[in-house]
């Protein structure tokens, strides 16, 4: 293999990990919120203002909240569970690329997971409001740990699809490209939507 095709394989794998991880955080911060935004408006709330924005941490105003503990858990239960069943939906019509749907579902498991189960330890976020209005915090541990093991699972054998351990460095190129289409237009959707 010449050293300019090893550099563009590398290059290509490069673009796909970098653009999917950050895609997968931005994506996993819209199922989250969409989560609160369902269950504020099952709970008979009103979302004032959801902010998803590239360059901070994504959030969901509701005023009122009859129901605040229900909005709060909807979030990382929903931002758990939707992606998951996306994951179904392109599984059941065998969508090409199904490494990155696993991929993602097993991102947002663990990033709810650990936001919530560590979450408690501090009293942060979410995980702060969910103790404030009378969660146990044993709770909100049981539910890290119900989801990042699964999470992790998820990611299991997925290294060579990503251009590790055999695959030494190749990737698909219309993933990398797809990948970095994905981030580019949901980031620009963020900042041209801006707080809503």
């Amino acid at each position: 293999m010449s050293i300019s095709s090893n550099r563009m394989k590398r290059r290509d794998q490069l673009i796909l990990l970098c653009t999917f991880v950050g895609f997968s955080w931005l994506a996993m911060q819209v199922v989250h919120e969409l989560g609160h935004v369902i269950g504020a408006v099952l709970s008979g709330g009103k979302v004032t203002q959801v902010v998803l924005l590239p360059w901070t941490f994504s959030r969901t105003d509701v005023n009122p909240s009859p129901h605040p503990l229900a909005v709060a858990w909807a979030g990382p239960v929903l931002g758990a569970l939707l992606p998951l069943c996306i994951l179904l939906f392109a599984r059941t019509l065998r969508a090409p690329g199904l490494y990155l749907f696993r991929f993602f579902a097993g991102f947002c498991l663990i990033a709810n997971g650990e936001y919530i189960g560590i979450g408690s330890l501090q009293g942060l976020a979410d995980a702060g409001d969910m103790l404030r209005y009378g969660s146990p915090q044993w709770s909100l541990i049981a539910f890290g740990l119900l989801t990042v093991p699964p999470g992790l699972y998820m990611w299991n054998r997925l290294g060579p699809h990503f251009g590790f351990g055999e695959a030494k460095g190749s990737v698909s190129r219309p993933a990398a490209m797809g990948s970095l289409a994905l981030l580019l237009a949901l980031a620009g959707l963020e900042i041209v939507l801006g707080r809503r």
